[in-house]
Parts: structure tokens; sequence; C-alpha cells
């Protein structure tokens, strides 16, 4: 059985997300934030809140075990944009677009 946790309009771009979730994509959910408390950027801290959550999820709703759970499917979508402009010179302007994105995970047991 597949469980699933998301964590949505997460304030980090998805194509800075989508660096860091395709390295733990199909790894067991021990190893997976093993590897996240080694990386030295912001966005495995926000990868490996989900991570845990889907974990708790499983646990809590489903009985299954922490130790043999595996991510089957994680991925990063585009969320909500907000749109501010700055100044320029000649009085135009340009955009500045703060992108954020939706952090989905999907974790089952292994089969043995």
């Amino acid at each position: 059985m597949k469980v699933k946790a998301v964590a949505n309009d997460v304030g980090i771009s998805p194509q800075k997300v989508r660096l860091v979730v395709n390295m733990i994509r199909g790894k067991r959910v021990d190893e997976a934030l093993t590897i996240l408390r080694f990386m030295p950027t912001p966005t495995a801290k926000a990868v490996a809140k989900v991570i845990k959550s889907a974990v708790a999820n499983a646990e809590n709703n489903f009985q299954m075990s922490p130790a043999e759970l595996r991510i089957t499917d994680i991925f990063a979508d585009k969320g909500h944009t907000l749109k501010r402009f700055r100044p320029q010179s000649r009085g135009r302007i340009s955009p500045i677009l703060k992108r954020s994105s939706n952090i989905t995970v999907l974790v089952t047991e292994e089969e043995e």
C-alpha cells in the first residue's frame, strides 16, 4: 500500500528541489534521511520534513514498520508564484518571480 505526504507552497523553486529529490528517489527511508542530513542545502531540510511526515502517516495510520519503508515516488511540482516588480532606469520595471513548490512523497513497504 502506498502512503502519501504532501508539502504545499514550500518557498523554494521547483528547479532547486528537483536536484535534491532526484538523488533520493528509490532509496530506503533511513538511507535517504542520512543523505539529506549531510547535504549543505536548505532544500534538504524541507524534503526531509516531508519524508518524515510520510513515515509517520504509514506508521500511525496503517501500522507499517518504519524500518521497512522505501521511497517509491517523490516529485516536486510547481506551486504558487508571487509576482513583484522592481523599478529600472528610464521609468521601466522588471518582474521578480518568487516561485514555490509542492513536494509529494509516496512510500511503501518492501517485499522480502
